[in-house]
């Protein structure tokens, strides 16, 4: 397993020490206070668990190098596990809404709320130390996994906080009908952030291409090389989790021999995995003045040679 892959599962298992601990902490809140909204904050700590434990196996499957049968990796497997959390998320934020709506017809009032605010804000303290250490992790090794994981956790910390508010008030006023409010409130707050990982795996899944920052890079570079009187198009991109694919067709004047072609390719394909580390780049050599190189520019190529037969 590469280093940086071992980072990564190291990561994976702190994100589980935690949840293990503020499964625990959160849940004695609720036992002690009886707050519906502190019981949404114990479920979605759960939910944190079953996230890390998909993380961890979705990050050792992706450990894995290529082979026969996956060729180009096994990092999409990151899109899943993300998917999967994002899932997770919205069941738990539908079991919150279940518990706060039959709380909003049976107010009950809060007991001990000082103690369990002090037990939920260790619980969050923990949970805000690991988020930012698992999305700086996250960004650093571009590692959606590690992403999805640290915002599930940011989303939990915001909910305490919440949660937390919610119950001081509560014990200022005297209105129990609060707590499953705010739980509703905490809910929909919720079910925003699973979407979002929801949305970004199914896109990941679809092959989208690099975001447009990234793209512009690699046209910087094709742009420097059109001065020594080369074209290039079919530029097509997508990303796997850590991997990048790029390809493109590079048009060279037609009295090159092949292996200066090579050699322009293989500086051209040095200068984009520099700028863009973990980049595997597919070039294809054609021959400027052939009016077939100008032919196979459309995205859907295959689609295209169809309705040229025709």
């Amino acid at each position: 397993m590469p280093r940086h892959q071992q980072q990564l599962t190291r990561f994976a298992w702190l994100s589980i020490v935690a949840a293990l601990l503020t499964i625990g902490l959160k849940a004695a809140a609720y036992l002690v206070t009886g707050s519906v909204g502190l019981l949404s904050d114990a479920l979605e700590s759960i939910v944190n668990l079953v996230a890390a434990v998909v993380a961890l196996a979705a990050l050792m499957i992706a450990a894995r190098p290529p082979d026969d049968d996956h060729t180009y990796g096994h990092t999409k497997v990151e899109y899943l596990s993300s998917g999967v959390e994002g899932t997770l998320i919205l069941i738990a934020a539908i079991s919150i809404v279940i518990t706060a709506v039959q709380r909003l017809f049976n107010p009950q009032i809060i007991v001990e709320a000082g103690l369990g605010l002090a037990i939920t804000l260790i619980a969050t303290l923990i949970n805000l130390g690991v988020a930012r250490v698992l999305l700086r992790a996250g960004q650093q090794y571009e590692s959606i996994t590690l992403e999805a994981d640290a915002r599930h956790l940011m989303t939990d910390v915001w909910t305490s906080v919440g949660v937390m508010g919610g119950i001081g008030l509560i014990s200022l006023t005297g209105w129990a009908i609060l707590d499953p409010i705010i739980a509703l409130i905490m809910a929909a707050h919720i079910i925003r952030s699973g979407v979002d990982l929801v949305r970004r795996s199914a896109l990941g899944l679809m092959d989208t291409a690099l975001p447009p920052h990234e793209l512009s890079r690699v046209q910087l570079i094709l742009d420097s090389y059109r001065r020594i009187g080369v074209e290039f198009h079919a530029l097509r991109s997508r990303q796997a989790a850590t991997r990048r694919f790029v390809s493109f067709h590079v048009l060279v004047p037609d009295a090159w021999t092949v292996r200066r072609g090579h050699d322009l390719l293989e500086q051209i394909e040095h200068d984009v995995r520099t700028t863009l580390p973990n980049t595997h780049v597919f070039t294809h050599l054609e021959p400027l003045h052939d009016p077939l190189s100008w032919e196979d520019t459309s995205l859907d190529r295959e689609g295209a040679e169809v309705e040229v037969t025709r």
